[in-house]
């Protein structure tokens, strides 16, 4: 195949291309590989695999998959380290621009980088496991100019986890999506005052657990019923106007109010990001944004299989990765077999999200302990004890009694490194410690700089601000 240059593309051919180096796609060809598909090839247009998990460095990750509970980076790690022993080649740095399929049932794979220039890549079955995008603030036609300090909570996250950058000081966050819930914490931490957060529906988008650990916790107002009418400032974002909305998301004249701020983060959905998948002349389904699959996950009968958020967007990993496995599962049944069979299984549902709603009881506690994540009800009684109801197992009744009386957290945040690839590196309290004592450990680790390499696990600072919790690296850097 030749490109419009007229250069000759570099010709590959595989039993099974992985288009996707995040958690799905990673899931994925660890299932087929374990279902005896030897000749299986990753594409990731990322430097690295793991996807967006490597920037989400707060913890909460991995409690059906694994039973324990890891940060983002942590849970890529596990996959990653799947992917090196099962020796599953990967191409990074790698971007796919075009997909095509044939009469004869084969599909060719068009992509580039820079150290083999264009690929052609013939494959007998697919995975698509691109993920998903932000929705923009282009999206949500909010009035204003273009100032700087505007932002996705995304781009945000990578530019503090990653980059170690912060993207204002006062920051006022759009939308009650998770991300935005869990960077206005991460800004606080970082020194930032966030406003508030508005949200345009009368509940919260995020996790029950999100708002009393991000918003709660850091006294950070949520405004429900709430919507940006006007951002203020021409060459830098100078603050916005906040307005309250009615029954139709009308904003209502009169309860306008000014904020100042200098940065805007947008956390008002994910679309899940389908280019190619519509290349393949694949039928997308509106209620999802995803394309039409079977109940074994395949598109059309083409040996195509999608998951994870490239699918549907789901609320938490494990389910994504569950997912993913069941596709990589039946795309090595269709390279053996040319079909599926009928009871080919695909579908994992997620479990109903616990959010937040106003006029609920404030004792109402959603345990993270297990992957129960049992909703509980604890009250105090006049002899002074405590009340737990609602919870499946003791571990319920204990993190419920300690919310209520001494609640602790697991801190994390990141480090400077040394490094030419990423300037900073997650890393989490080796248990939790005194929600109280999280601006002491903050403080303890704010001016450390770490020399590569360093690996999921190694201790960075031992008992840290005398609460005797260790800082761990949550993250790998070899260079």
């Amino acid at each position: 195949m030749d490109d419009r240059r007229g250069r000759c593309a570099l010709k590959r051919k595989v039993q099974l291309a992985v288009i996707g180096g995040g958690p799905a796609g990673l899931a994925a060809a660890v299932a087929a590989r374990e279902k005896g598909i030897d000749d299986i090839l990753v594409l990731e247009r990322d430097m690295r695999l793991g996807g967006i998990l490597n920037q989400c460095i707060h913890n909460g990750f991995g409690l059906h998959t694994f039973r324990e509970e890891l940060t983002g980076p942590e849970y890529a790690q596990r996959y990653i380290e799947m992917i090196h022993r099962h020796q599953i080649p990967c191409l990074l740095n790698t971007m796919v621009t075009d997909l095509h399929y044939h009469a004869d049932g084969t599909k060719t794979i068009t992509a580039m980088n820079r150290k083999e220039g264009i690929l052609s890549i013939e494959a007998k079955a697919l995975v698509l496991a691109m993920g998903c995008r932000e929705r923009p603030r282009g999206a949500m036609n909010t009035p204003g100019f273009r100032p700087a300090g505007i932002y996705t909570a995304g781009t945000a996250q990578l530019y503090v986890n990653i980059m170690g950058q912060m993207p204002g000081r006062k920051a006022v966050i759009v939308g009650s999506g998770d991300i935005g819930l869990i960077m206005a914490r991460r800004m606080t931490l970082e020194g930032a005052k966030v406003q508030m957060v508005a949200e345009i529906m009368n509940y919260s988008g995020g996790l029950k657990r999100n708002i009393i650990q991000c918003l709660q916790d850091f006294d950070i107002p949520l405004l429900l019923s709430t919507t940006v009418v006007d951002i203020k400032g021409k060459e830098r974002v100078e603050g916005v106007t906040l307005a309250r909305v009615d029954e139709r998301l009308k904003p209502i004249p009169g309860t306008e109010q000014e904020v100042e701020c200098d940065t805007v983060l947008y956390s008002t959905g994910l679309i899940p990001e389908n280019e190619l998948t519509r290349k393949l002349g694949a039928g997308m389904d509106p209620s999802t944004g995803g394309p039409v699959v079977s109940r074994g996950l395949e598109i059309k009968g083409m040996g195509v299989f999608a998951c994870g958020n490239v699918l549907h967007v789901h609320d938490i990993v494990d389910h994504v990765t569950q997912e993913a496995c069941h596709a990589g599962e039946n795309a090595a049944e269709w390279i053996r077999y040319g079909s599926l069979p009928e009871d080919a299984g695909g579908f994992i549902e997620s479990a109903e999200k616990n959010v937040y709603r106003p006029g609920e009881a404030e004792d109402r506690i959603t345990c993270i302990r297990c992957p129960n994540g049992c909703g509980m009800t604890a009250s105090r009684e006049k002899d002074g004890s405590i009340l737990v109801s609602g919870n499946l197992c003791p571990k319920g009744k204990d993190y419920a009694i300690q919310e209520l009386t001494d609640p602790h957290r697991t801190v994390t945040s990141t480090v400077r490194i040394e490094s030419r690839e990423v300037a900073a590196l997650p890393v989490k309290t080796s248990r939790e410690v005194a929600k109280g004592r999280i601006p002491d450990i903050i403080r303890a680790i704010s001016g450390i700089r770490v020399k590569p390499p360093v690996r999921v696990g190694d201790v960075i600072l031992k008992d840290a601000a005398g609460t005797g919790a260790d800082i761990l690296s949550t993250g790998t850097i070899l260079l």
